[in-house]
Formats: C-alpha cells, sequence, structure tokens
C-alpha cells in the first residue's frame, strides 16, 4: 500500500524575521512543533521528514515524533532543501508527498485532507486563498497596470504530488537550473495540471515578528471558552 508522507522544510535563516523562526516561541512551543504536531496527528499521514539547519540536533525530534523517517539539513534556496527532504523518502512505498513550510504552524486537519484527496485525484495540489487588496504591475517605480484580481490566488502549503509528479519537477528543474518559487510552479511548467484547493485564511506563514502576533491572536481566538 503506497505511503503518504510529508516533507516538513524549515531550514531557512529567518533574515526578515530577525532569526532563526522556525523555534520562536508560538503559544509556548517551538513553531516548527506546532507543523510537526499536525502531520504527526493526522489518520492519513504515514512518514515524515524534518528540513532544518545544519548542525540541528536529529535526536531532539526523533525521539517525540514517531512518524519522522529523518532530520536532514537544508540546502541554499528553499528548492535544495525540499530535494534534500524528498530523497530521503522511500521512492518504492511513496505514493503522495506534502512538502509544507515549517513557517505555517497554524495547518489544519481539514486541510490536510483536501491536498491529499486532490493530489491523489490529479497527481498534483495546492491549496489557495483569494487576494484580496488590489494589484498593480510596477515597472521602474511607474504604474503599468491593475491586475484583475478575481483570477488572482495567493499559494499555501502543504502541496501534494504524486511522488513520481515531485521527482520529474524537482529533477527537471535542477537539470535546467531553474528557481521556483514553489513546487507547484516547478509541476507547472512541466505542463501538468495542477488542482486548486480551498485554503485557509488562518494558515498564515510567519515572516516578520507581527506575523507571530497575528498567529498568537488566531490561537486565542479558538481557544475554548473564548
Amino acid at each position: 500500500m503506497s505511503r503518504v508522507a510529508a516533507v516538513v522544510v524549515a531550514a531557512g535563516a529567518g533574515t526578515r524575521f530577525g532569526g532563526a523562526k522556525q523555534y520562536a516561541a508560538l503559544g509556548g512551543r517551538p513553531l516548527v512543533e506546532w507543523s510537526l504536531s499536525a502531520f504527526q496527528g493526522h489518520a492519513r499521514v504515514d512518514d515524515i521528514v524534518l528540513v532544518l539547519p545544519q548542525n540541528a540536533e536529529k535526536s531532539r525530534w526523533t525521539g517525540r515524533y514517531s512518524k519522522i523517517l529523518d532530520v536532514v539539513p537544508g540546502g541554499l534556496r528553499r528548492q535544495d532543501s525540499v530535494r534534500a527532504g524528498f530523497d530521503r523518502l522511500d521512492a518504492e512505498r511513496t505514493g503522495l508527498v506534502l512538502v509544507h513550510d515549517g513557517a505555517r504552524p497554524l495547518v489544519s486537519m481539514d486541510l490536510i485532507d483536501r491536498v491529499i484527496e486532490a493530489a491523489g485525484k490529479s497527481g498534483a495540489a495546492v491549496p489557495v486563498v483569494p487576494a484580496e487588496d488590489t494589484l498593480k504591475e510596477i515597472e521602474d517605480r511607474q504604474v503599468v497596470r491593475t491586475i484583475d484580481r478575481a483570477r488572482i490566488r495567493r499559494a499555501q502549503t502543504p502541496q501534494g504530488f504524486a511522488f513520481a509528479v515531485l521527482r520529474q519537477a524537482l529533477a527537471s528543474a535542477e537539470e535546467s537550473s531553474y528557481t521556483g518559487t514553489d513546487e507547484a510552479s516547478l509541476v507547472e511548467r512541466l505542463g501538468r495540471p495542477v488542482a486548486a484547493v480551498d485554503g485557509d485564511p488562518r494558515n498564515i506563514k510567519i515572516t516578520t515578528p507581527l506575523d507571530l502576533q497575528s498567529a498568537e491572536a488566531i490561537l486565542d481566538a479558538n481557544r475554548p471558552g473564548i
């Protein structure tokens, strides 16, 4: 039976955050633990590969999360870190791969379900949310045009892929020295369809300390009795 694996990428330096944000405290826990707990607790996820900065303490994580196959060091680019995690998966047993940004701590079980379902049917799926702001295309500090936001969506993670689809996309990008903004973009450039599923507005990415405050507010608002 094919397995579902999650590659949790948390190897960034956190330049805009001001430090290693994967270890920043959220609700009394390191940020990356929220993502790990979500995949650990999801019945349809079998394996986890955690990608952290060089010299991370491996036993700290493998001893606490039984689904973790390995903790591997990331690369220079996010794409390199995803490849490092992907290469640790069992090619014979893994059917679907979920790639998740460890800086999105509030991923829900329902969202993981939706991505697994869509990726299982189409081979590739990305969760998206509407773009709420008016979007402008800028050139030389001048507005070129206003983009119709009705057709624009903001991508989230986890993004889900059939193992063979992601393997081909990563290999093609590496051969062409192409850097994508996310894994879905690597699949798109192959001409393969990528299904869009409903994302979750609470599934925010922590980039700055202000984002961390927003995540704390979301947690507070969803605690029982509040």
